[in-house]
């Protein structure tokens, strides 16, 4: 039995997809377990590129069984546009399962989430608008609509009647707009319901079952750990947990089935959105990490904002999410800068901060204490073996490895699969 959660370790956006690719060749199952399609993976495989939402990266190798877990919230309607995406690719993807106890999207929650973000000005925090949060906020009501309800017609339109009598006053009443026709939705998502009937099992007992007859499973999360709405950098978080903890509860395990928790992080920090980031770069190395690292998001396309590698943040993740090792992402971006910077603390005031603040307030307020490392010149994008990288390259991981009390165990220096140095095996 070998059961290992890959997770984000930064504000998401750190290359989970490649690495959750390449370690698909070794599981069994590939189980996302949180999150919706506000977050996006890109895989690039030989000279093809794959853009995903909701599938797990595992999709596409056809042995493998992947699965949507009980903690993701899905849009039906992109769900099947991506099934449809991979079939035109020549991706087959008859090994996808689907919980029944997943939450279902729905097109108020999409209006919802619009609404609500315009009306807060310039207190927006940054949503997507893919009716992620309004999906969460009825699943925690206890009003929401689950994939099993939404295959029971019965079910779906008496539960369909009683949410749109609130959400219709909601967005009438409150925010001036129209709201939605009941028979409308009924036969989209009811035709919705028949598409993916096929792919729809209890997914908690097929993951235990794997595990008992020992094979390995890969768990995905979305986003990353600045983004969890319990650890992240609250309110300018995501819905859910992109946490280690959360696979337990999002996929239908018990904790003592983890084996090991891998954090991936890129050589330098990123976020998208609202909200304080301390290392972030406002000058030319800051637009040449963003251009060089093609730095626009998979979902949205929206720019990424782009800083020095903050170990604070790292180490904070590390201890959150009990990491027992990191993968750096994107190291070959940082060739060429003939100096690079690495965030060793905050200083706050007249104080010295080596520990992740809980106060956006004091966040803000923080100047990053900056250790500086010689560059390398060197193009390491074809190397494969660590001891190969320049001897600056291997300084600057080290010290990372020393700061966050981590051990590196795969190196990303590209973005294609064979663009991967790997340091110990994780299977």
């Amino acid at each position: 039995m070998s059961a290992v959660v890959l997770i984000g370790a930064q504000w998401g956006d750190e290359g989970k997809g490649k690495v959750t690719d390449f370690l698909a060749e070794q599981a069994d199952l590939v189980v996302r377990y949180q999150g919706g399609n506000n977050a996006g993976h890109t895989v690039v495989v030989g000279d093809q590129e794959f853009k995903l939402h909701l599938i797990p990266s595992g999709i596409l190798y056809p042995e493998k069984m992947c699965l949507i877990g009980n903690g993701v919230v899905i849009d039906p309607l992109v769900l099947l546009k991506e099934l449809e995406y991979l079939a035109g690719r020549g991706i087959k993807t008859d090994n996808l399962r689907i919980s029944p106890r997943a939450h279902i999207i729905m097109p108020y929650h999409k209006k919802l989430d619009e609404v609500i973000e315009e009306s807060k000005g310039t207190k927006k925090i940054g949503t997507t608008k893919r009716g992620i949060g309004p999906a969460y906020m009825d699943k925690a009501a206890r009003v929401g609509i689950r994939v099993v309800d939404l295959l029971d017609r019965e079910e779906f339109e008496e539960l369909l009647e009683i949410n749109l009598e609130e959400k219709n006053h909601l967005l009438t009443k409150v925010y001036e707009t129209e709201g939605f026709d009941k028979k409308a939705i009924l036969d989209e998502y009811l035709g919705y319901a028949e598409a993916l009937r096929k792919y729809v099992a209890d997914t908690s007992v097929l993951i235990n079952n794997a595990l008992k007859a020992g094979k390995k499973v890969l768990f995905e999360g979305a986003q990353g750990t600045l983004l969890d709405l319990d650890h992240g950098t609250y309110p300018f978080v995501t819905s859910s947990h992109p946490i280690a903890g959360a696979a337990c509860i999002g996929a239908g395990i018990g904790p003592t089935k983890i084996s090991k928790v891998l954090g991936i992080v890129k050589a330098y920090t990123t976020r998208v959105g609202e909200g304080p980031f301390p290392t972030e770069l406002f000058d030319e190395t800051g637009k040449l990490i963003q251009t060089n690292g093609n730095e626009f998001g998979t979902t949205t396309g929206r720019p990424r904002r782009c800083g020095w590698f903050d170990a604070v943040i790292v180490r904070y993740a590390a201890r959150i999410s009990g990491l027992t090792s990191i993968a750096i992402t994107k190291l070959d971006v940082l060739t060429g800068l003939p100096v690079l910077k690495i965030c060793t603390g905050y200083r706050y005031r007249n104080e010295i901060i080596t520990e992740f603040p809980a106060s956006l307030k004091v966040l803000s307020e923080c100047e990053p204490i900056y250790e500086e490392m010689k560059g390398w010149q060197e193009d390491i994008s074809q190397v494969n073996r660590y001891e190969d990288l320049p001897d600056a390259a291997k300084a600057y991981l080290e010290r990372i490895r020393q700061l966050v009390e981590v051990p590196v165990s795969i190196i990303g220096v590209g973005t294609r699969r064979s663009q991967t140095i790997i340091r110990e095996n994780i299977f």
